[in-house]
């Protein structure tokens, strides 16, 4: 029985994929670089899932990282400045227009989590448009790591103290969540967000593949 959902936030509950692009185009056409969001999207999954992998960096520097690499993939040395470009969009970015409905309505029959990969800091002003408490958020920021590593999720089934067998876990990349948490044992729900995703391509099967979380929250009824 499915008594917590615990969810992955960008990508999943928040447009990361137009945040990313709309952070990083202004940079890339101020270089007279024209190149296509499909393209800016593919690389920052490859840049930001290298950092990751390397010794803990707080995420705020792990954007930093990606956006000077990929300053060096086109040529040029981004500015300071410039590689904040990213960290400082992200309290812009917005809900998928199904997310903060479906969180609403879940929050009536289920404990709810938040796993995701962010510092608590860039994480704020996201959780405050999403507009519902959580009962338990872990970030990267707490468990100094970050998806896909099983320490992210480890950290997660402890603190919400059920057996992994009674969480789903509900994201919209392979590669961060679905892998990781079925390896633990946890339900899985795939969400299958149109549009490009800015994560390394990987394949596993979800228990559970839904195109929103509208159609989600009705199979859970």
């Amino acid at each position: 029985m499915i008594e917590a959902i615990s969810f992955d936030c960008y990508g999943t509950l928040i447009d990361w994929g137009s945040g990313i692009v709309k952070a990083l185009k202004p940079l890339l056409i101020s270089k007279g670089i024209d190149v296509e969001d499909e393209e800016i999207l593919r690389l920052y999954a490859e840049l930001e899932a290298k950092a990751e992998g390397m010794e803990y960096m707080p995420y705020r520097e792990v954007l930093r990282t990606v956006v000077y690499e990929m300053g060096e993939r086109f040529g040029f040395t981004p500015s300071r400045k410039e590689q904040e470009c990213i960290a400082e969009s992200i309290s812009t970015w917005e809900p998928f227009s199904d997310a903060v409905e479906a969180l609403n309505e879940l929050k009536k029959n289920f404990k709810l989590a938040l796993i995701s990969n962010v510092d608590d800091a860039l994480l704020s002003p996201t959780l405050k448009k999403l507009g519902v408490n959580f009962d338990w958020i872990i970030t990267s920021e707490h468990a100094k790591s970050y998806k896909p590593s099983l320490n992210n999720f480890t950290l997660a089934l402890k603190l919400i103290g059920l057996p992994s067998s009674n969480i789903l876990h509900a994201a919209q990349s392979v590669y961060h969540d679905i892998i990781p948490a079925k390896k633990l044992g946890m339900n899985t729900a795939l969400i299958l967000r149109k549009g490009y995703s800015a994560a390394p391509a990987v394949s596993a099967e979800a228990d559970i593949k839904v195109k929103d979380l509208r159609e989600l929250v009705e199979i859970l009824r």
